[in-house]
Order: C-alpha cells, then structure tokens, then sequence
C-alpha cells in the first residue's frame, strides 16, 4: 500500500471513529455523517487503489460502534418515554440478530433482524427539529417504525443481504432503471414540498439541531445489582461477542468473552457508585475516560495474573478495553437523564390518574 493510501486509509478510520462521538450532542448531523461515511469509505478506498483485506469484517465492527452510541445517546437526549422503548426494542432486537449472523453465518437472519433502529433514530431526530416529540405518543411512533420497518429496511436489507447487489455495479448495468429511480425519487420530493408541508402542524421552536442540556440527575439511589446494569452488561457483552468474532486470532468463546465482559462491566459500576460518593470526581469526560481506561487496563491485568494467562493478545485486549471504558462511561453519564425523564413521566400519570 502506497503512503498516499496508507494516509487516506487512516483518515477515514478515524473520521469513523471521532465522527460518531458527536451523535450525543449533534444527533441528526453526526448520526448522518455517519452514514454517509458508511457508505462512502470503501468507495474511497478503492479510488486511492487500496481494498483493505477483512473490509466486512471492519465495516461491520464501525457499524455496531456507531449505532452503540447512538443508542446511548437516546438516553440522554430524547424527551419521549415512548420512542425511547421503541428504539430500546428495536436496537437489542437488531444486536441479538447481528450476534446470531455471526455465528451461524445465515444472511436471512440480518433480513428477518432488520437494522430499524438507525432510521428510526433519524426520523425522531427529523421530528424534533420543529417539534416537541412528546406531543406523539406510543402508537404514533410504533406505526412509524412499523412503516420504517417494512418499507424501508425489509426491501434494504434484502438487496444488500440476500440478493447481495451492489449500488455502483447495479446503476452502471442499468443506467436507464437509474435515471428513472432518480426521478422518482425528485417527484416524491416534489409532491411532499407541495402537498404534505403546508399540512404539517405548527412547529414548536425553531431549527432544534443540537441536543438539550442535560436534565437535572435522577434523585433515586443508583443499585449495583440493578436493571439498568443487567442492561449495560447485555449491551457491551453482546457488543463484545461481535467485536470478538471479527478480529482474528481471539482465544476466548463467545460465552467466555461475554461473561468476562460481564463481570468487568459490574466492576466499573460498583467503582463507579463509590467513586459518585466521594470527592474523586473528573472534572471533564476525556479525565473520566483516562481514569476508566487505567482501571480497567488494571483489572485486565489482575485477572490475567489470576487466571495464568500471560499470553494475551495485547492488540485485541487493549481494543476491548477501550471499548468498555467508552461505553460504561457514556451510559453511567446518560442514563440518568433517561431516569430523570421516566420518574417524571410517571409523576405526571399517577397525579392525573389520581385526579
């Protein structure tokens, strides 16, 4: 590899990796340019004559990064209880559909586990743009993922993974079937300019791109044993199993992986909580990180001396140990504006049932 390929090899790397840290608080530009970095890289690559060998295996690693914190991101940002479950549903149900296709290797799986999620992710941010998403309530959002879901996805998804086409190789085969997709596509533009804005309701605020400041924290005690860390284990354990299948020359089985994962994810959350009722705080995420990482850059080597296991794999070690530093951190910090909005959701309904 040249070092002009080598140099663009890297940028894009990176920008997949940084742009994604931007979807809390940016969530529709970041999430987009995410995408769009997706779907552009490889073009990229190969236009600087480069093909990186194992490019699914990085791709799909860059893929579950992203939409991991973008996940977490609903936590800190969105207002509605409703599309919060929503996505909390689609997200997992897409995860345990990934982890399935990894180890049986069955394309129709990632058919019948449709990645809803990222779509449904936009559209929220869409709505919230110029209006206050609270005014929608369950069914609203549930039948908008449902037509996600099955316009949008299911014909996707099988293009990609069942008939396994390839956009470029299809337009350049078709170019006539092209240029009529593309006017469609400017007519449905037109008629949604025409028709369907002067219909839409009055907007709420203005042009709503960044995210909201933080609500004030949950004022329930936080439990180690808890739902939300049985969450976070599942969360960062299936993650782990993903990211385990890809990268060559893992020791560890899947249940291994996972339940190692586990037992540091509760680890983090017990320092955690002690750490929340002392005067050892961060003053900023990147210190927070930094004290993450050499935790459990301990802890890895704890359990290695414990274990009799001296032949780690420093490359693999060093990637899963960045990645649940990053994730733990960002849910310990998210999660409670999710608990925050959900105590006061149930506030409001006990006091108008009451009434």
């Amino acid at each position: 590899m040249s070092a002009g390929a080598t140099t663009v090899f890297l940028v894009v790397v990176t920008a997949r990796f940084i742009v994604p840290l931007f979807i809390p608080r940016f969530p529709l530009p970041a999430i987009v340019a995410a995408l769009v970095l997706d779907g552009i890289d490889q073009t990229i690559f190969q236009t600087f004559g480069y093909d990186p060998p194992g490019y699914q295996n990085y791709d799909k690693a860059m893929d579950v990064y992203y939409l991991a914190i973008a996940y977490l991101a609903t936590l800190r940002n969105w207002a509605s209880m409703p599309a919060v479950e929503i996505a909390r549903f689609l997200y997992f149900y897409r995860l345990a559909g990934v982890v399935l296709f990894e180890f049986t290797g069955w394309r129709a799986i990632l058919l019948i586990f449709p990645n809803t999620f990222e779509y449904f992710f936009i559209a929220y941010e869409i709505v919230r743009l110029r209006w206050n998403p609270t005014r929608y309530g369950f069914r609203w959002w549930c039948l908008l993922a449902a037509a996600i879901w099955i316009f949008v996805k299911l014909p996707q998804e099988w293009w990609i993974h069942i008939a396994q086409l390839d956009v470029t190789d299809t337009v350049a085969a078709y170019p006539v079937a092209a240029a009529v997709v593309a006017l469609v596509a400017v007519g449905l533009a037109i008629g949604v300019w025409i028709w369907a804005r002067p219909r839409l309701p009055r907007p709420d605020w203005s042009w709503h791109v960044h995210a909201d400041p933080l609500p004030p924290p949950s004022v329930t005690t936080p439990r180690v044993l808890s739902a939300a860390t049985l969450e976070k284990v599942v969360l960062i354990g299936l993650l782990s199993v993903i990211f385990g299948e890809l990268l060559p020359d893992l020791r560890s089985t899947g249940l291994e992986l996972f339940l190692g994962i586990a037992a540091f994810v509760v680890v983090n959350a017990a320092v955690t909580l002690w750490v929340a009722g002392t005067s050892f705080k961060a003053a900023t995420m990147a210190g927070a990180f930094a004290a993450r990482l050499v935790l459990n850059t301990g802890l890895v080597i704890v359990a290695a001396w414990l274990l009799g296991r001296g032949d780690l794999n420093v490359g693999a070690t060093l990637f899963f140990v960045v990645l649940l530093s990053l994730l733990t951190l960002l849910d310990d910090r998210y999660r409670p504006a999710y608990e925050y909005r959900k105590l006061r959701e149930s506030a409001v309904v006990s006091s108008g049932t009451t009434r």
